[in-house]
């Protein structure tokens, strides 16, 4: 025990030497500190307002064009390509439709449906139309997704993204169609387009 005091007294008195002569600095470095907390915020402040982005310019929204007239339509079914389309039992149709009034197209396209009992059905289709809608030519595809429960339809025809080309590039947009009691068939698009032409 003897032994450990006598080592230990001089390391005592170094640090009481050491710490003694580190009051002046630690008063110095107080000051200093003190001092840059006093100028942080104003630094920082100065330091965000020259991070803070621009608000950057909104483009407006395009404006909804609408085009409407009426189309024929020759639905021609299709056998089974394969063993796998048969066994589904699902009924494969070809489509060729032509569109008249404020867009003068032609489609080609395909449907795929089942029907089950009760008036309840479902069909699926893809066609691609190609023509002058208001003016500009160009094509675009249009997919449709409709179900039938017990007589009562829903149908969704939109514009695949990113389909169309030449003048009719950009476009986006659903239709809806309507069939009247003696078979005529119309449509209604409303469509936009990302600039105008």
């Amino acid at each position: 025990m003897n032994e450990f005091r006598i080592r230990i007294t001089p390391i005592r008195r170094i640090l009481v030497r050491k710490l003694a002569l580190g009051k002046k600095a630690a008063v110095c470095l107080m000051s200093v500190a003190v001092g840059f907390a006093q100028k942080q915020p104003q630094v920082a402040a100065q330091s965000q307002s020259n991070l803070v982005p621009s608000t950057p310019t909104q483009k407006e929204a395009p404006m909804t064009m609408h085009a409407k007239g009426s189309f024929d339509v020759k639905v021609i079914p299709q056998k089974p390509d394969n063993k796998e389309a048969e066994a589904a039992n699902l009924t494969r149709m070809s489509l060729d439709k032509q569109f008249h009034g404020e867009l003068e197209a032609t489609s080609k396209g395909e449907m795929l449906t089942s029907g089950v009992a009760n008036g309840s059905g479902g069909y699926v289709a893809l066609e691609r139309v190609i023509g002058t809608l208001h003016g500009r030519n160009g094509t675009f595809v249009l997919q449709h997704l409709a179900t039938m429960t017990r007589g009562v339809p829903q149908m969704s025809i939109m514009v695949v993204p990113d389909s169309g080309t030449e003048e009719l590039a950009g476009i986006a947009g659903t239709m809806t169609i309507k069939i009247e009691d003696g078979g005529k068939h119309y449509y209604e698009f409303g469509y936009t387009l990302p600039e105008a032409r």
